[in-house]
């Protein structure tokens, strides 16, 4: 699948991109470009390949064929130039633990040879919740402390495009929240985002998202569009025997999913006639009681699992 975008209205641009590690595939034939002061969202679970794509993106890994150009420069060729314009945030931890809160943070200023009161007003939304605690060593800092230290550090040299993998991990509700809150402020100021999450709730809150699996891009388009490609009717069931209702959704003809979510079963069926007294006859045949069956809206997780099974509409 591609995505052929090109002009100053694209800061980045992935054109056919691979990436192999030994026989395993980390991404392959990749092609997309991310619009300015956007977004972007990689969406997947472990292993889809966002990492390698973000770090390929941060020149510290190089592709083994095709193209990423950040700002027109070669990731591979111009990587000194690209360093100077990106920030970067890896998935763990990378800051240096026996440093202080401060020391941090005046070192990578001085990396970029800068000063963190030449940038302060655009971290200090971020460093403004943790700057009490300055002089406290990085590494006894809470999660969401750290999160808020990092995204600091690849802030302080006022960079114009920002690459987070997977910034929300290990965090709590409130600090993910408050995060978003800040990417939100730092796209409306010009800076363009690439973020990663496994978490699909989060995809919500992009411009755009690539939803990725084993290495590959299913479909990229606005999570509001992908979810309104859904392909015919989902609904909600709950019966009185949870563990077997997916398999027995599954048995009914011309059913085309189920899976659990929480505490119901999402089912989709290839046709809807007569579906609600279809559905009650068949897990009546199968000793379920108290059978609810509710049409609901699909989300961006039901979208997802969908495309792994190759039903959905694919998108531009």
């Amino acid at each position: 699948m591609k995505n052929e975008m090109t002009g100053d209205d694209y800061p980045v641009e992935i054109v056919s991109l691979t990436k192999y590690y030994g026989n395993v595939t980390g991404i392959r034939d990749i092609n997309f470009g991310v619009g300015r002061r956007e977004i972007f969202g990689l969406i997947g679970p472990d292993g889809a390949g966002k990492t390698t794509l973000l770090r390929i993106l941060a020149t510290l890994i190089l592709p083994d064929s095709g193209k990423a150009l950040v700002e027109g420069l070669d990731a591979v060729r111009d990587f000194r130039k690209v360093r100077r314009i990106i920030g970067y945030m890896p998935g763990s931890f990378s800051l240096y633990g026996d440093l202080t809160v401060k020391e941090n943070l005046n070192f990578f200023a001085a990396v970029f040879n800068t000063t963190i009161d030449e940038n302060y007003h655009l971290i200090s939304p971020i460093y403004s919740h943790i700057e009490r605690f300055a002089g406290r060593r990085a590494a006894d800092l809470s999660g969401g402390m750290k999160q808020k230290l990092a995204l600091s550090c690849a802030l302080v040299h006022h960079p114009r495009l920002l690459f987070l993998d997977e910034p929300n991990t290990g965090v709590d509700a409130v600090s993910r929240n408050q995060l978003w809150e800040m990417l939100f402020e730092l796209r409306d100021s010009g800076i363009t985002i690439i973020v990663s999450t496994p978490y699909m709730d989060e995809a919500q809150k992009c411009d755009r998202v690539a939803l990725m699996q084993e290495g590959a891009i299913m479909t990229i388009d606005s999570p509001e569009s992908i979810v309104d490609r859904y392909p015919g009717s989902l609904y909600q069931v709950r019966t009185s025997r949870m563990a077997s209702l997916s398999e027995d959704l599954e048995a009914l003809d011309d059913s085309a999913s189920a899976h659990r979510f929480g505490d119901s079963v999402h089912f989709s069926i290839r046709d809807d006639k007569d579906i609600l007294e279809r559905t009650r006859r068949h897990l009546c045949d199968r000793n379920h009681s108290d059978i609810e069956i509710e049409r609901i809206k699909p989300s961006i997780e039901d979208s997802f699992i969908k495309l792994m099974t190759g039903e959905a509409a694919q998108g531009e």
